[in-house]
């Protein structure tokens, strides 16, 4: 009960922020599936979030991740196969900008059907 009305509340904040996209429950919905399926833990919504004790962020902010995939043929199967498969440690370009090395394979965590929705609607993030 407690964590879904935090979720609520986190939705509605980043909406009134002009965060996300215009529709609440697509925002909802997807906040849900990346708090299930443990994104959270590395990433942010919003740019310039801090990691943990100050440090860089583990993984890159989904803004950040928008503006730099955004509107490029096959960004949606290249970052769904990120999602499930991970990357490499060595061609990332958000070198310097995380503390993480690279992004672990996640399909014991989401179906690829969730993966391409959250990675869906990470792309429409302003």
């Amino acid at each position: 009960m407690r964590h879904g009305r935090n979720l609520s509340v986190l939705a509605l904040g980043l909406v009134m922020a002009g965060t996300t996209l215009a529709d609440p429950k697509a925002d909802t919905e997807a906040l849900k599936l990346a708090t299930s399926s443990g994104c959270m833990t590395c990433h942010s919504i919003e740019s310039g979030k801090p990691g943990p004790n100050g440090m860089k962020p583990i993984g890159p902010a989904w803004q950040d991740v928008a503006r730099q995939y955004k509107g490029k043929p096959g960004n949606v199967e290249f970052l769904t196969r990120v999602v499930l498969e991970g990357s490499n440690p060595y061609s990332s370009h958000w070198k310097d900008k995380v503390s993480g090395l690279s992004m672990p394979p996640n399909a014991v965590a989401i179906t690829e059907g969730n993966a391409r929705k959250l990675v869906s609607w990470i792309l429409a993030l302003n």
